[in-house]
């Protein structure tokens, strides 16, 4: 039986189901790192399974900085409106407006290389395969714009 506080830890860390999770934890011995490592790499092969799947529904959001001298516009997009309206792809693409104002890619490309600036072990590649994992679909960025004076 998995430890209550293990399972809560993860499951606050990665936003994945409670069986998921106990899977994991069962598998890796319950070792907590072993079982992020199993849920990380799910979360990758649930993203290459999906990532052929089209996406015509998303968001745009933006984010101007407390200066007023720098904004960011970006595109995200899914498979359906149901995940577009979701709490945490809106989450997420206002995240990734943000890292795009500290860490300025050029190009989409670029921006999916990076590693994540709230949390530098991980790429933004990485981070939206933990969304699309989590959210059952297809994320991608579209485009993004960087406005600064």
């Amino acid at each position: 039986m998995a430890d209550v506080e293990k399972v809560k830890h993860l499951r606050d860390t990665t936003g994945l189901s409670f069986n998921q999770i106990k899977k994991a934890l069962d598998e890796a011995g319950e070792d907590t790192a072993k079982a992020m490592e199993i849920l990380k790499a799910q979360g990758i092969a649930t993203a290459q399974k999906k990532a052929t799947r089209e996406v015509k529904e998303g968001i745009v959001d933006a984010y101007i900085h407390a200066t007023k001298k720098l904004g960011v516009i970006v595109e995200v997009l899914c498979e359906t409106d149901f995940v577009a309206r979701n709490s945490e792809f809106q989450k997420l693409t206002h995240e990734l407006a943000m890292h795009i104002a500290a860490a300025r890619p050029k190009t989409v490309e670029d921006l999916l290389g990076q590693p994540f600036i709230k949390d530098q072990e991980i790429t933004v590649k990485d981070l939206i395969s933990q969304y699309i994992a989590k959210l059952g679909e297809n994320i991608q960025v579209d485009r993004f714009e960087i406005f600064e004076i």
